[in-house]
């Protein structure tokens, strides 16, 4: 919102697992006025529930709510891209099934040239490689830093 100006209209596209901080966003972002499109590996979906109540809020709504296991179907004309860690808390012990499930998953600026061109990018930190590549991370189109104080103020 600070970015952009409003939130009404935008597309974000979340590539990567179905974990919490985006079952939290799909909670949101119908009612905000966004379009979410979501690129998750089979087998890493969010949570059904959580996507029933997400597809109703959308029909609500009036946005759109695309699940694919494509990320640049999910990054074609976004404009946010979002990813967040591939391994959480208490998963450590399948990092090695989850590297090769996300493979190809990774944020770059490949996956950014089907995006707006107006697109912006953003993680809740901390960030590893295999999920965005250096060159969008550290990019100007990178919002991270400010996503983090912006987080700050919340906590």
């Amino acid at each position: 919102q600070e970015h952009f100006g409003g939130l009404q209209g935008l597309t974000l596209a979340w590539i990567g697992d179905g974990n919490n901080v985006l079952q939290s966003l799909m909670t949101s972002a119908a009612k905000l006025g966004m379009h979410l499109q979501i690129a998750t590996p089979r087998g890493f979906e969010p949570d059904l529930g959580i996507t029933k109540i997400t597809e109703q809020n959308s029909k609500e709504y009036g946005t759109k709510l695309l699940l694919t296991t494509d990320p640049l179907e999910a990054a074609d004309s976004a404009n946010v891209l979002v990813t967040d860690t591939w391994i959480s808390m208490g998963q450590e012990e399948e990092k090695k099934e989850r590297l090769k499930a996300f493979q190809g998953y990774q944020i770059t600026m490949q996956t950014a040239k089907s995006a707006a061109s107006n697109w912006a990018f953003l993680h809740c930190l901390p960030r590893k490689p295999e999920e965005v590549d250096d060159e969008v991370f550290y990019s100007p189109r990178s919002l991270v830093f400010q996503e983090a104080e912006n987080r700050k103020w919340t906590i």
